[in-house]
């Protein structure tokens, strides 16, 4: 069923790779326009110009979404290139993995200065234009790590955990002018992140295979099926779904520990 995003001026960061390429990619199979926003702006313009010659309506620009001066010049510029703005995915983070006392306070301010600020500051620059508009929706790519904990990843899981009740406060704010805000929140997915991380073990390809190990099915997630999750969470199909967090982790977040 392509075409079910017709209509939707979307506003993706970290659009340069992983999820946030995968989710721009599927959001224009299904029609959507586009305003694209990453750090990395090189990689940016070369994915955004692959999107354009397979015939993606989209503009982009190179942003820092900590950086809330920045982000109101990136949404001023999408209403010039692809008009009013009427759904946003914050999908840019980066991981901040410590034990808590050996992290340093740089390392503290710029995990919530990305995964929380920086959604709060993209959520302020749309919602204004959303409310004058009689509607809109926002996605906020959360992570398991919303709900559950990794010994040793503080303090990550602490700014997740806060995404997701901005997720629920602004949901219940901003229903009455028929704003939805809600969160998806992946697991483990293959990314060069993922990758990397097997990469530096003495033996990837083992700890590959522990990963896989932790989930019911044995494998993890492609970036595309969480892209297809939030085409469903952004399109017109759930219009009652407000203020919640979809899971798509394959059943890693459920059970108590691997069979």
């Amino acid at each position: 069923m392509a075409g079910r995003l017709i209509g939707k001026r979307i506003f993706v960061t970290g659009a340069a790779q992983g999820i946030g390429l995968a989710i721009a990619q599927g959001f224009a199979r299904e029609g959507a326009a586009l305003f694209l926003v990453d750090m990395d702006g090189e990689l940016l313009a070369q994915e955004a110009e692959a999107l354009r010659e397979a015939g993606a309506t989209l503009g982009h620009a190179r942003a820092d979404i900590s950086d809330a001066a920045a982000i109101q010049a990136a949404f001023e510029q999408a209403h010039a290139e692809i008009g009013r703005i009427n759904a946003l995915v914050n999908n840019a983070g980066i991981n901040v993995f410590s034990r808590p006392l050996e992290m340093d306070d740089a390392a503290w301010q710029r995990c919530f200065d990305v995964n929380l600020k920086g959604a709060w500051n993209c959520c302020k620059a749309a919602l204004p234009g959303m409310i004058e508009q009689g509607g809109g929706v926002i996605l906020n790519i959360a992570s398991t790590h919303s709900f559950t904990i990794i010994p040793h990843t503080f303090p990550y899981p602490l700014a997740k955990h806060a995404l997701l009740g901005m997720t629920r406060a602004l949901g219940l704010e901003y229903a009455p002018q028929q704003v939805r805000v809600n969160a998806l929140a992946p697991g483990y997915v293959l990314t060069q992140k993922n990758i990397d991380y097997w990469n530096s073990f003495d033996d990837p390809e083992a700890a590959r295979a522990q990963t896989m190990r932790l989930h019911p099915g044995g494998r993890i997630a492609t970036p595309e099926e969480i892209a297809m999750a939030a085409v469903f969470m952004v399109s017109d199909e759930c219009p009652f779904m407000n203020a919640t967090c979809l899971t798509v982790d394959g059943g890693l977040s459920v059970q108590q520990h691997p069979a």
